[in-house]
């Protein structure tokens, strides 16, 4: 059975599917319904979908503005680049989406096929998902409360035709609201591999990522670690680093140590992300000596080795 908030009043409460932590929560409508907590059965229909992919993170922040974004998308570049691997995309900021523009798909329309939804293609073997394909322009406001949201989420999951998959990326909004909660429950029964948290070095950014933190021990998802982004500025042409955030109170290395998270790693500001995001362009090849491409694949290295780890972990658990 899916996890439920951490909060939930019980399905037997006279609060069941009426109290404020029941927003969002696939189960509500049961719940209130006095039904009992049922499951919602799109939870093994989304289990059934995601057979076909092997692995699945969640790229977390609890502060926006921190290139949470611009972190998936040079994540799922980075791992397209074998053409062997499949890559998904998908953006579940419902409203704030931006994986369109970083990804040069603005424009791209989503196509229904007798097996769902299918994605927009941006390479042979990267597709991405995102609600901003069903807009009619990009600055159209989506207004939406928490089930409606829910709903999304539930369709992008169950209803889109990924095919054989090797990683899917889920690019989520800040914080630990309607989204987050829906995509951690439709997804247990599928096994999450686990969440990579972004962060910038200022304090300011780092007290809502202890709360993302504690939010995925909550919720029991497992953190592939943080990266600090935004984490110094080498200059081009001398080479010296200056810190444009500075880590007052430690930045992201001591806050890991603290509370016994993994530091993915540091990736350096550089102008030219900006530029090719703005531009729907791969960083990593525009730019492939910056100090800031070294940080991204190597921080990718490390997820892929986690990933790796935890799909033998289970083959052997399932094997004994």
């Amino acid at each position: 059975m899916e996890e439920v908030p951490h909060d939930c009043p019980g399905a037997d409460s006279a609060q069941a599917g009426r109290g404020a932590s029941c927003q969002g929560c696939p189960n509500q409508r049961l719940c209130a319904s006095g039904a009992g907590a049922t499951p919602d059965p799109a939870i093994e229909e989304i289990k059934e979908k995601m057979k076909t992919v092997k692995h699945k993170i969640l790229v977390l922040s609890g502060k926006g503005g921190v290139g949470k974004s611009t972190f998936s998308a040079h994540l799922a570049h980075g791992l397209a680049e074998d053409e062997n691997t499949q890559i998904a995309l998908l953006d579940i900021d419902i409203c704030g989406p931006s994986i369109p523009k970083i990804m040069g798909l603005e424009g791209e329309q989503v196509h229904q096929s007798g097996s769902g939804w299918s994605p927009v293609y941006m390479e042979d073997n990267l597709g991405v998902m995102s609600v901003g394909f069903l807009l009619s322009s990009p600055d159209d406001a989506v207004i939406w409360r928490g089930p409606k949201k829910n709903g999304m989420i539930k369709q992008f999951l169950r209803d889109v035709d990924w095919g054989e998959v090797d990683y899917l990326i889920v690019d989520t909004p800040p914080g630990t609201s309607d989204e987050h909660l829906s995509v951690v429950q439709y997804l247990a029964a599928a096994h999450i591999d686990g969440a990579v948290i972004i962060t910038t070095p200022q304090e300011v950014s780092l007290q809502d990522v202890r709360k993302e933190i504690n939010f995925c021990r909550k919720v029991k998802l497992p953190i592939i670690g943080v990266v600090e982004n935004m984490s110094g500025f080498i200059c081009p042409k001398c080479k010296k680093e200056s810190q444009i955030f500075p880590p007052t109170t430690g930045g992201a290395e001591l806050m890991c140590k603290d509370l016994e998270v993994p530091l993915l790693g540091r990736v350096p500001l550089d102008p030219l992300i900006g530029k090719n995001c703005d531009k729907g362009q791969s960083f990593l090849i525009d730019a492939p000596d910056s100090p800031a491409t070294l940080a991204y694949r190597s921080i990718i290295q490390k997820i892929q080795e986690f990933c790796n780890l935890r799909q033998s972990e289970e083959e052997n658990l399932i094997s004994s």
